[in-house]
C-alpha cells in the first residue's frame, strides 16, 4: 500500500483544461497574437512561469509574460466564482483517500488558483502539502513538482502514488519515481506509450481506492 497519494488538479479534480484554453485564446485574440493548432497540447503541464512566455514568444501576444499570467489567472478566478467545475466524485475521492493515507497535490496551476479550488471544494485542510509548479524550477513533464510534494509530505517518492490525467503529468510523476494511477483526460488523451508508464488506468475517480 502506498504511504501517500498525490493528486493533480486540472483534469483530475476539476474539469478546467477548456477554461484555461478559452482564457488564453481571449488574450491571444485581443492582443495581437495568432492561435495555432496544437497550442493546447503544447501547454499541457507547463507552469505559470512557462506558458505566458509561450503566448508571447510563440503566439505573438503583445504583452509581457507577467501581464499575460495576471490576465489569464483573473479570468480563471472569476469563472470559478461563478461555478467550480468539479469532476464527478472529486470531493468524495479526496475524502476517501485522505481517511486512509496522507495526501498532497502537485499542480501546474498558479498558487492562488489551487487555494481557491481546494477552499471552495471544502477539502483544503485534508491536504498535507500542495505545490504549484511555479514554486519549482521546471514544470511537468519534469519531476520537480512531484519531488517537492513528496519532500513537503516527508515521504519517499517511491512510496507514493500519483493521480494524473495528462501525458506530461504521467511522465512527471513517473520520472519522480512514483506509482501512477492514470484517469485519462478525454479532451487530451495521453499517448499509449505514456499510459504504459502508469501502474493502473481507471475510467473515473469513483474507482480510486487507497
Amino acid at each position: 500500500m502506498s504511504s501517500a497519494f498525490v493528486f493533480d488538479l486540472d483534469g483530475v479534480l476539476v474539469d478546467s483544461e477548456q477554461a484555461w484554453d478559452a482564457a488564453r485564446k481571449d488574450i491571444v485574440a485581443g492582443n495581437g497574437g495568432a492561435w495555432r493548432e496544437g497550442a493546447e497540447r503544447d501547454m499541457l503541464g507547463m507552469s505559470s512561469k512557462e506558458w505566458p512566455v509561450y503566448l508571447v514568444e510563440e503566439l505573438g501576444v503583445r504583452m509581457t509574460p507577467e501581464e499575460v499570467n495576471r490576465a489569464v489567472v483573473d479570468a480563471m478566478l472569476q469563472g470559478y466564482e461563478r461555478r467550480l467545475p468539479l469532476l464527478p466524485g472529486a470531493r468524495e475521492a479526496v475524502e476517501r483517500v485522505a481517511a486512509r493515507v496522507p495526501i498532497g497535490l502537485a499542480s501546474s496551476s498558479n498558487r492562488e488558483v489551487i487555494d481557491v479550488v481546494l477552499d471552495r471544494m471544502g477539502v483544503a485542510e485534508l491536504f498535507g502539502a500542495t505545490v504549484s509548479s511555479e514554486e519549482v524550477a521546471r514544470g511537468k513533464p519534469a519531476p520537480d513538482v512531484y519531488l517537492e510534494a513528496a519532500r513537503r509530505l516527508g515521504i519517499d517518492p517511491a512510496a507514493a502514488t500519483a493521480v494524473e490525467d495528462s501525458e506530461n503529468g504521467i511522465r512527471s510523476a513517473h520520472a519522480a519515481g512514483m506509482r501512477v494511477v492514470a484517469i485519462p483526460n478525454p479532451h487530451f488523451p495521453p499517448a499509449p506509450e505514456a499510459l504504459r508508464l502508469a501502474g493502473e488506468v481507471l475510467p473515473g475517480l469513483d474507482r480510486l481506492m487507497p
